[in-house]
């Protein structure tokens, strides 16, 4: 089974490719190495906030979710198939949260958890997860990944 038709069973799609809002590339690649950018959730008030006191940690791992298919969609669109993905490598997550709330790694289970759903072992990979004061357009998460792809 491909990994489109994988996540196309979970219930998802891949969203159009973000165009970058600044003075970025979506991806910079070395070798067989993908860094991306840092991906955020769709620009609306469900994903805005503190979490937990603006957006409860449930939705702020939906926000994970849905950029994780953004950062999917900027690999597809960087070699063509998301079946040529050898290892996701390493994600960081950003939260915006309150200075004491100490839940980030629960939000970036939401990437981390999807990227094993639809990778299996090759989903697996090392990680960060913080809490930030705040994220651009005061989104809830911010994440960004290096992925192993073929020559």
């Amino acid at each position: 089974m491909s990994i489109e038709s994988r996540i196309a069973e979970l219930g998802y799609t891949l969203p159009e490719v973000p165009a970058p809002a600044g003075s970025y590339l979506n991806y910079t690649r070395s070798g067989n190495l993908l860094f991306l950018a840092g991906g955020i959730p769709p620009v609306e008030e469900t994903y805005q906030g503190k979490v937990p006191t603006d957006t409860s940690i449930e939705t702020a791992q939906e926000a994970a979710r849905l950029v994780t298919l953004n950062r999917l969609a900027v690999v597809k669109d960087a070699i063509g198939s998301l079946d040529k993905v050898k290892k996701i490598v390493t994600v960081n997550g950003f939260v915006n949260s309150e200075p004491d709330f100490f839940g980030h790694p629960t939000v970036i289970n939401g990437c981390s958890d999807l990227l094993v759903e639809i990778f299996g072992e090759l989903g697996k990979h090392s990680r960060t997860a913080c809490g930030v004061a705040a994220l651009p357009l005061n989104v809830s998460v911010e994440i960004n990944m290096i992925v192993e792809v073929e020559d």
